[in-house]
């Protein structure tokens, strides 16, 4: 009986490792230390209870791996409290040396559930590409549950989809609105690939980054 038990625990392990392999997910956070990662800008990331953690800003902590593209990356993320402010940027050009190029030269996916109550619109909310994209859906969940966004970078194509809902579906070149406040980015095109990072916001803005994971796509 326990021989059988024993080997029914190593198939079973056996078959989830094939799974893993099989959706083809690469973990970039191991949930013990920041290895792989860069932060630039002021604050700070620390990993805590197996989180990586903001601190102040605004700052970035990005991937040291090299740009990328046609992929999906996926960030589980939490709030502290009810609403509070952070992104995922994607697209940046060069790797970063300071926090406003990525802002200017990427794209910010936005993390922000009540973009009201800083004066800003729609077009802020979580999910959307920030100041250019208008939310498909809102299906953004308070702190402290969970949120998984999946990112698609499909050559110019740039998806969110945001707890199972889409959110933004955005083309190079598609429209976009003017810009209205001095700290939105600039307009024009962004690159296929480029590097991308975490944000952290304010003093006054907690989130926590449980998993981020890349896949590349199947063309």
């Amino acid at each position: 009986m326990i021989r059988k038990y024993l080997f029914l625990l190593i198939l079973f392990a056996f078959s989830a490792m094939a799974w893993g392999q099989e959706e083809g997910w690469k973990q970039l956070f191991d949930g013990k230390d920041l290895v792989g990662w860069k932060h630039v800008g002021p604050g700070s990331m620390t990993v805590e209870d197996g989180l990586i953690r903001t601190h102040g800003g605004m700052g970035l902590l990005y991937w040291t791996g090299g740009k990328v593209g046609d992929c999906v990356i996926r960030v589980v993320f939490r709030m502290r409290d009810a609403n509070d402010n952070s992104g995922v940027f994607i697209r940046i050009p060069i790797e970063p040396r300071e926090e406003w190029m990525p802002v200017h030269y990427g794209y910010e996916v936005q993390i922000d559930n009540h973009p009201e109550t800083s004066n800003e619109d729609d077009y802020h909310v979580t999910g959307t590409l920030y100041s250019l994209t208008k939310p498909l859906a809102k299906p953004g969940k308070p702190g402290p549950e969970w949120n998984t966004m999946e990112i698609t970078l499909d050559g110019p194509r740039t998806m969110v989809v945001l707890n199972g809902m889409k959110v933004t579906d955005y083309t190079e070149g598609n429209p976009v609105p003017e810009r209205k406040f001095d700290f939105e980015p600039q307009r024009g095109t962004r690159p296929n690939e480029g590097y991308f990072g975490l944000q952290n916001h304010s003093d006054n803005d907690i989130v926590f980054f449980k998993e981020v994971a890349i896949k590349a796509l199947k063309k």
